[in-house]
């Protein structure tokens, strides 16, 4: 399969995926083993933005694939999402760890399979110019402090260690951790508990739940590295109803079909993509400093955007040109450079392609004319 039958075969299993669960549907991944800026970051809020413009309806499924990232943008998309949508279902086919769980922990109802992993939640902090748990770095604190009120005095061995430590980096890492096990704990309440399962708990009880699984995701000490992988059987132990997709053979082949798609996607310069059935947005790596373009025509003339109208779905092929005086490819529709507004030709709906032109010309450094 070249590139553009795995992007049309993408589009199917997710259209597929969509008409079993009877929802629109959503994708926010990237590839896990790049190095590249893969994690959550501020970023993401405009590609998200931008796609949901393309849905309707109150209930969205959500495809999530990530390392993590900001808890802070999470919230923040998980805002964006609840501003539009009543019921929304979170599906796992591989691993959101750290932050995307957080993410996770924001549905209605979680959707995981055999493979599928979440990760603990103790947030991560840079110190010294080192990454590390704040849960780890508040335990080891709590062990010095512990040992030194038991022995009248601080172990000479500490000293080193303390004369690094501020106070700003101790509210530092309390701070995130609180943080996590809010959002968690809030929307576990809010949403994931608050369904006709749970109908005989009482307020009370469901917070009090709630609190106990955040507690749960975010101990350092339970779960001993940042990247273990917790699975459905865990999460089944704290309480947490999981719905496991693979017991619904259909869904479970469409979605498998889905992530695999998905991950051949990333064999290339991709590195996070966003999309709906009909939209995506890709995110791409930009080449390494030794290439060099040693002839002029390789030098692109212009982009080719292909566009599905949200509204009546019609699909068109729109030209940006970065020469002035480019002759027009038949069927080939002019970018609309003044305003950035593309006015369907079926049905007139107008659409703004401001963030597509920033990602073109981001990506090739050349400005459309």
């Amino acid at each position: 399969m070249n590139r553009a039958q795995i992007v049309e075969e993408r589009k199917k299993q997710l259209d597929r995926i969509s008409k079993i669960r009877n929802r629109d549907i959503l994708v926010y991944a990237s590839d896990v083993t790049k190095n590249a800026p893969i994690q959550i970051d501020y970023s993401d809020i405009l590609a998200f933005d931008d796609q949901l413009e393309n849905l309707t309806g109150n209930k969205l499924d959500i495809i999530i694939e990530t390392p993590g990232g900001y808890a802070e943008v999470v919230e923040d998309l998980v805002k964006l999402i609840r501003d539009k949508f009543d019921d929304v279902a979170i599906i796992i086919p591989g691993s959101a760890k750290s932050a995307g769980t957080i993410f996770a922990m924001s549905g209605n109802e979680i959707l995981m399979g055999a493979t599928s992993a979440l990760g603990p939640i103790d947030a991560q902090i840079l110190s010294n110019g080192k990454k590390l748990s704040a849960g780890a770095f508040l335990q080891d604190l709590e062990k010095i402090k512990k040992e030194s009120e038991k022995d009248g005095k601080m172990n000479p061995a500490y000293a080193p260690i303390m004369q690094q430590i501020s106070l700003g980096e101790i509210q530092q890492c309390e701070n995130a951790q609180n943080l996590s096990k809010t959002l968690v704990s809030d929307w576990l309440f809010k949403y994931f508990l608050n369904n006709e399962k749970n109908k005989q708990m009482s307020d009370e009880q469901k917070y009090k739940k709630a609190s106990e699984i955040a507690k749960t995701l975010c101990d350092h000490s339970k779960w001993l590295t940042h990247s273990r992988s917790i699975k459905i059987g865990d999460l089944k132990e704290m309480g947490m109803e999981i719905t496991n997709y693979n017991e619904n053979p259909e869904l479970d082949d469409a979605i498998t079909r889905y992530y695999n798609l998905l991950r051949m996607s990333f064999d290339g310069p991709v590195y996070k993509i966003c999309e709906t059935k009909t939209s995506q947005i890709y995110r791409i790596m930009p080449p390494s400093q030794g290439q060099k373009i040693e002839k002029q025509d390789k030098i692109p003339k212009n982009a080719i955007i292909d566009f599905d109208c949200p509204n009546c779905k019609n699909k068109f092929k729109i030209q940006a040109n970065f020469e002035r005086g480019q002759v027009y490819e038949k069927g080939n529709l002019p970018y609309p450079v003044n305003d950035n507004m593309f006015t369907c030709p079926a049905c007139r709906k107008k659409t703004n392609l401001l963030s597509i032109r920033k990602q073109i010309e981001q990506q090739t450094k050349r400005v459309i004319k």
